[in-house]
């Protein structure tokens, strides 16, 4: 028998962005998040670790108000290593979930800053999460965040 993996936590999440200014931009004017540090990486520790074929990265370290941290990382060759599709229903998309206070205040919150919702909020019919109201909205480089309010209780 193998060892079995043992995670015991998430740490973080990353996205990889064309523009690390943009990106925290989003994160924090329209998400409300703290831009915590920004660095640069490179050679061939990063090539090793990821795989990217010479890898320079500047990154960005964003927490959100309970302290849930996401990196940005911007790669030199940026554009040249593709993009996601716009659809979060394309192979591969991913979406963080982030939970609100109001729903319609955040969304507000994203459209001022120039970004929009994906569709209308709307309540989960059924389940342990009945009466959640979620939306999707895009940041830039069509990365997807659902926003969720739970019920009043």
């Amino acid at each position: 028998m193998t060892d079995a993996v043992n995670v015991i936590a998430v740490d973080h999440t990353g996205f990889a962005v064309s523009s690390l200014d943009e990106a925290v931009r989003f994160w924090t004017e329209a998400l409300g998040f703290t831009l915590e540090r920004q660095s640069e990486m490179g050679g061939d520790f990063l090539h090793q670790v990821t795989g990217v074929d010479n890898p320079n990265v500047e990154t960005a370290i964003v927490r959100a108000p309970d302290g849930y941290v996401v990196e940005l990382l911007q790669y030199s060759k940026g554009r040249q290593n593709g993009a996601v599709p716009n659809s979060a229903g394309a192979i591969g998309a991913a979406h963080l979930a982030l939970a609100v206070n109001d729903i319609h205040v955040a969304i507000a919150r994203v459209e001022a800053a120039g970004w929009k919702a994906k569709g209308s909020p709307l309540p989960i019919a059924g389940g342990p999460r009945k009466g959640t109201l979620v939306a999707y909205v895009s940041g830039p480089d069509h990365i997807t965040i659902e926003l969720m309010q739970p019920p009043a209780r």
